[in-house]
């Protein structure tokens, strides 16, 4: 008998074999789990590795448990002081939890993000424009808290939001240019007021020490006529209120005056 003849007989049977093999050998990658069905009920979670499962009997769900990143669409928003504004943002979330990953959800990619979204949206309405920009790690924070929550009964864990464009009406940007010029003026008008007060605070503590001995007050007098003198001015009139027989070492019994004004002639 011709022995390709018997070979023949066999050829169907290795190829039903190879057929079962393939379906019931699954290699799963470290990053990977797989959902087991058992007749349509879920009979646990397996892999990494080699899996073997009843073809036609079990099935099963492969799932990626690498963490994913979910661009969330631009949504136009109202800010707390109806302001209109344009946010967009970025999801980073990964399945912690395979079987309520695909038991509990239909689609949860699909679900996050439109849960993003709707939250994105409600969120940012609750705060005005100038937290919005200046306040993104705290709405970023409660954004990741909030979507956590929502999530984890779907076996997601959310690691991370960042709102990544706050997109504003041109209008708005000149409102806001505007109002950041008259903050600085203020500032501005605030730090001189306060150098001025300072500054009368300490002519206030000089008088009152100069005050206490006469010598130092005269002193000063003279140390101030000797400044203007050497300014290029016209002739300067001064009067000269004080006694200079204390200062000149004269006695007390001495009734001697002095002039009364002193003149600088133009350079």
């Amino acid at each position: 008998m011709n022995p390709w003849i018997n070979l023949a007989y066999y050829v169907p049977a290795i190829a039903l074999v190879l057929l079962f093999l393939s379906a019931a050998i699954k290699i799963l990658r470290e990053y990977q789990r797989g959902v087991i069905f058992t007749l349509g009920r879920f009979t646990g979670v397996k892999g990494p590795g080699l899996v073997v499962i009843i073809p036609y009997v079990q099935q099963m769900v492969r799932i990626d448990l690498r963490t994913r990143v979910l661009d969330v669409p631009t949504q136009d928003v109202i800010s707390r002081d109806n302001v209109s504004v344009r946010v967009s943002a970025v999801v980073y979330f990964r399945v912690v939890d395979p079987e309520k990953a695909i038991i509990q959800v239909e689609d949860f990619m699909q679900a996050t993000s439109e849960l993003s979204q709707t939250t994105l949206r409600s969120v940012l309405g609750k705060h005005e424009l100038d937290e919005m920009l200046s306040e993104r790690d705290k709405l970023n924070a409660d954004l990741q808290e909030i979507l956590d929550t929502q999530t984890e009964a779907w076996g997601i864990k959310v690691a991370n939001v960042e709102i990544k464009h706050v997109d504003i009406d041109e209008s708005m940007v000149r409102a806001i240019a505007r109002q950041a010029e008259a903050e600085r003026e203020r500032r501005a008008k605030i730090i001189n007021a306060e150098g001025e007060q300072q500054a009368a605070q300490k002519l206030f503590e000089a008088a009152k020490i100069l005050g206490q001995q006469p010598e130092a007050m005269q002193l000063r007098y003279l140390s101030t006529l000797n400044v203007i003198a050497n300014e290029k001015s016209s002739t300067i009139v001064f009067p000269f209120p004080m006694d200079l027989k204390d200062f000149l070492g004269l006695g007390s019994s001495s009734n001697r005056t002095v002039p009364a004004k002193a003149s600088k002639a133009a350079q």
